[in-house]
């Protein structure tokens, strides 16, 4: 099965001087910020998912909230057979970028529709990932339509991984990522981000008709070179899209990195312990 991307809208996912913030940037910059700085940050749990599924030569994968492909790219490099879908056009060019190398011949394709486009003329998947942690989705209702769409993809039997942050208190970009839902309209009902609750996979699993199949933790720093690189990786990952609709730029990038101070070291560079979870559930 040839590697496939498919765009599909997933149903409704010391502070630095002025001349220190970021510039302005727009949906491409930001899918860049995301493939070059940010995404990099969640390799241990896609690693740790892998192991403990043996992710290999018979695996046929669909990455949901694939973005630009890192995750299907290391699976990749294990041998599975990897599908993509994104509502991101510009992190799935990305995407196509880093699964057809230059001097290579084109595998991979990229159609406008839905989840089905993904296993036309193809057998059916064995594993499904959902990396993108609850909390971090404009919509969790749309999570849970995308997840049941994706488990008929599968086979029976097969797992399904979610993903999703750890305990507040062990998690310390939480603090930082409050800043996204202060400055966000109060009104607002989606979007942004919200603290993790203890069982929010295993209740994301039950509403998608999952049965949950075991689960970890594993650690996931975030690390920065210094304060910009650190406030542009965070505005990349959407969080804060919802408080820049209302607040200036500007004002967002000032306030994000006050809070991110604490965290910057001696050496200028930008230190977060996390931990995340994991949870392997199955289709039915």
């Amino acid at each position: 099965m040839s590697p496939t991307l498919v765009r599909h809208h997933l149903p409704n996912s010391g502070p630095m001087g002025s001349d220190d913030l970021p510039a302005p940037t727009g949906t491409k910059a930001r899918a860049r910020d995301w493939a070059e700085i940010q995404e990099r940050m969640l390799v241990p749990l896609y690693e740790a998912a892998y192991d403990r599924l043996g992710v290999g030569s018979g695996t046929r994968l669909l990455g949901l909230g694939c973005g630009s492909g890192l995750a299907l790219l290391l699976a990749a490099g294990r041998g599975a057979q990897v599908s993509g879908v994104d509502s991101d056009e510009c992190r799935l060019e990305l995407a196509r970028e880093r699964l057809t190398p230059d001097g290579m011949p084109e595998v991979t394709r990229l159609v406008s529709g839905g989840l089905e486009d993904a296993a036309v003329g193809e057998a059916p998947f064995n594993v499904v990932t959902a990396f993108h942690p609850v909390g971090c989705v404009s919509s969790e209702q749309g999570l849970t339509a995308a997840l049941t769409a994706s488990a008929g993809l599968a086979e029976r039997g097969s797992a399904i991984v979610l993903g999703g942050w750890g305990p507040v208190e062990r998690c310390a970009t939480a603090g930082v990522l409050r800043v996204a839902q202060r400055l966000a309209d109060p009104l607002r009902t989606a979007g942004g981000w919200r603290p993790s609750r203890r069982d929010d996979l295993e209740d994301l699993a039950e509403r998608a008709g999952l049965r949950p199949d075991g689960s970890g933790r594993v650690a996931c720093p975030f690390g920065y070179a210094d304060l910009a690189s650190a406030v542009r990786g965070l505005l990349s990952t959407g969080l804060f899209d919802a408080a820049l609709e209302v607040t200036e730029q500007r004002l967002v990038e000032k306030e994000l990195a006050e809070a991110l101070h604490p965290y910057q070291r001696a050496d200028r560079t930008v230190w977060m312990p996390n931990v995340f979870r994991y949870l392997i559930a199955r289709t039915q």
